[in-house]
């Protein structure tokens, strides 16, 4: 996520449900709406911002697929072929030794991918200057934020829906 630039409305919601119902409502009028900002998960609000279906699982099963390779690819060359001792009188390639740390692999690539992912995905890094357009969302608030020049409606008409569709207040914001 790039840093934000640029003219915002930022419509402050006080209930969920109000401004869980209000995106449909003012997506249709043609409002199009950057993003929405709460205090904790809402359920149904992806669907309700035209999200996709996320792919993330797919990044995870990628993750532990690498990982269990990896994993496997180093006990199968360093038991058999680099170094090849006989353990309990096993094979020196017995594959159901391998499973706890094959699994352990699994697991710690899968994580650490999924960590890296969500720090790439989101634009999270160290940032002096967060660019929060009201504070009050990680509080108690719901927050909309409206790009003003994505938009074809005036600013006015935009405030409008907002109040018609539950809105406390609208305010213009700019990065």
């Amino acid at each position: 996520m790039a840093a934000l630039s640029g003219k915002f409305l930022v419509g402050v919601y006080d209930d969920d449900e109000v401004i869980l119902h209000a995106i449909p409502k003012i997506r249709k009028e043609g409002v199009k709406i950057k993003e929405v900002y709460t205090p904790f998960p809402i359920h149904g609000l992806d669907h309700a911002l035209g999200h996709p279906r996320t792919k993330i699982g797919i990044a995870a099963f990628l993750f532990g697929l690498t990982g269990l390779t990896c994993v496997l690819t180093l006990m199968i060359w360093t038991m058999g072929f680099d170094w090849p001792m006989i353990i309990g009188g096993k094979d020196f390639i017995s594959l159901p030794n391998f499973i706890p740390i094959s699994f352990e692999g699994t697991v710690l690539f899968t994580a650490f991918g999924m960590v890296i992912t969500f720090l790439i995905t989101n634009g999270l890094k160290p940032d002096p200057y967060p660019q929060l357009f009201d504070k009050r969302a990680t509080d108690n608030k719901f927050i909309m934020a409206i790009e003003l020049k994505n938009n074809k409606m005036s600013e006015e008409e935009i405030i409008r829906v907002l109040k018609d569709n539950g809105a406390e207040e609208v305010n213009l914001k700019q990065f």
